[in-house]
């Protein structure tokens, strides 16, 4: 539908995520990282009546237990920016904590392993 300057209306899902994140910007990359875990704030019984439905649906799915950023945005089909988002809202408001991932455990020495190897070739032949 055009109007009489050629105007037209934007559609619906171009202008949801805007409003879903009540125009917020996205949070820095280092808060919240694909990677970065999330989980609901231990002592919160009753949900907030505050919130959105789409802050809700989050804060549900993080109760479980810790969950990547990118799964919350998979299970949600979210945009993942839209995720971040409402996730930092979430945490501004003391309804979600996160823990940085774990790291990656460093690889064993080859020479310690030849070691340990040759020992238990000797002890038990």
């Amino acid at each position: 539908m055009t109007g009489h300057d050629g105007w037209q209306p934007e559609a619906p899902e171009l202008v949801r995520p805007y409003v879903i994140t009540k125009g917020r910007g996205l949070p820095d990359e280092d808060d919240l990282s694909l990677i970065t875990l999330v989980t609901a704030a231990a002592g919160q019984p009753q949900r907030p009546a505050r919130l959105s439905p789409e802050e809700q649906s989050l804060l549900d799915l993080c109760s479980a237990g810790y969950l990547s950023v990118a799964e919350i945005a998979g299970h949600t089909h979210f945009p993942l920016g839209v995720v971040r988002i409402l996730l930092a809202s979430l945490m501004e408001g003391g309804h979600l904590v996160t823990r940085p991932p774990v790291a990656r455990a460093r690889l064993a020495d080859k020479e310690i392993l030849e070691e340990v190897l040759n020992g238990l070739r000797a002890k038990f032949g």
